[in-house]
């Protein structure tokens, strides 16, 4: 009797974890690295730190672009973000397409650390995505070309292809 009980409170406590909508944290890697699972969600979940956030793409500057990449090794642009809220326990949606659906509009004037950055770079639809570190700049992974790195909102080729922002908190 007692043991079908301690199976039963088991049971109990962990349906009622899994039921919370929380998303755990990734898990580490060999050489220091973090995987997340990939998510889709429609939103994200919990409150997020800007400043926190953006830090931690601040510290991934340097690392290469790689088409569909969303870890350290490469990312791109939607890899990028997925991954940098992934790092905070936060489920983003991977695509650019998707990640401009969340969240709350922002007014290009009131952008803060952390708000996500879109761009039209290939036609009418939105095709880029990046992250505000505040002021006039947004760190982003930009291209086959590239490497992650920080630009200007207001230079002469990103101001023309500004799309919106979002805030996702």
């Amino acid at each position: 009797m007692f043991r079908i009980c301690t199976l039963a409170i088991c049971g109990l406590c962990l349906a009622g974890c899994a039921s919370t909508g929380a998303v755990p944290r990734p898990f580490p890697v060999p050489g220091g690295g973090h995987v997340p699972e990939r998510q889709a969600p429609d939103s994200i979940a919990g409150p997020v730190d800007g400043y926190a956030v953006a830090g931690t793409a601040l510290d991934l500057r340097g690392v290469p672009y790689r088409n569909g990449g969303s870890d350290p090794s490469g990312f791109d642009c939607s890899g990028f973000v997925w991954y940098v809220f992934a790092q905070h326990g936060l489920a983003m949606p991977r695509t650019v397409t998707e990640q401009y659906r969340i969240g709350d509009e922002v007014d290009p004037q009131s952008l803060e650390a952390g708000d996500l950055v879109f761009f039209r770079t290939e036609g009418r639809s939105v095709s880029h995505v990046g992250m505000s570190i505040g002021g006039d700049e947004f760190v982003h992974a930009p291209n086959s070309r590239g490497e992650v790195r920080v630009e200007r909102l207001g230079s002469s080729y990103w101001r023309p292809r500004f799309a919106g922002a979002r805030r996702v908190r």
